[in-house]
């Protein structure tokens, strides 16, 4: 009787999303919904309790090599297209405002919008957000890919690309893998690079932006700029 109450009483993460709302589910709620089931003998909440575990957390895991996950008993190319689309969308509801208003008079928009495009990747991805003379976002070109140690990054390349969209500004950004959003050496020689190389055809840096895990560094706002 006690067993059949509990089965009756059981709130299952769809049901909680649907009558308290998606902040009330926890990181592992989250993933079962996604997931939505499991596999013999492990329910889906055990799954997504698994999965997070195995890859440190959500940013590990969206972060980690497809080929890899597909590894992963119980998670298949059908729930791995399911957890690709979510990350994508929430990367477009973030990036939706900056095509739409002045991009510095709200920096904590671009820095949310940067946190989803380059907070879980495996790799260093330096990428530059080209705006027009209103500073809107014109486009978001991931124009240097690296390896755990930094990305090879190429001044004349970011010139022609700005040219080509006509842009009037440029935020600079890059990711940091290991996590801290703290600037290099190299990372301030290769802002003053850029920003010198930029000069030369009128197309103003507002901003270099470091992602981390969870946090993000301004050089704009720190006064490097």
């Amino acid at each position: 009787m006690t067993d059949l109450a509990t089965a009756q009483n059981y709130e299952g993460p769809r049901d909680k999303l649907l009558g308290r709302g998606p902040r009330a589910l926890s990181d592992v709620e989250l993933l079962a919904v996604l997931l939505r089931t499991g596999r013999v003998g492990e329910p889906v909440t055990a799954l997504a309790s698994r999965l997070l575990a195995r890859r440190d957390g959500l940013v590990g895991l969206l972060g980690s090599d497809r080929d890899q996950l597909l590894e992963e008993p119980g998670l298949g190319p059908a729930k791995l297209a399911l957890l690709l689309a979510a990350l994508e969308l929430g990367r477009r509801c973030a990036e939706q405002p900056l095509r739409s208003r002045n991009v510095m008079s709200s920096p904590r928009h671009t820095q949310r919008f940067l946190q989803h495009h380059l907070g879980t990747a495996s790799r260093e991805v330096f990428c530059c957000l080209f705006l027009d003379a209103q500073h809107h976002l014109l486009c978001c070109d991931d124009l240097f890919l690296g390896t755990l140690d930094g990305a090879a990054v190429y001044p004349r390349e970011v010139v022609v690309r700005a040219l080509r969209y006509r842009a009037a500004a440029v935020i600079l950004a890059h990711n940091h893998p290991s996590g801290v959003a703290t600037p290099s050496a190299a990372d301030r020689r290769i802002t003053d690079r850029l920003r010198d190389a930029l000069a030369l055809i009128d197309v103003r840096v507002l901003d270099h932006v470091i992602v981390g895990r969870g946090s993000t560094y301004s050089f704009a706002e720190e006064g490097l700029l």
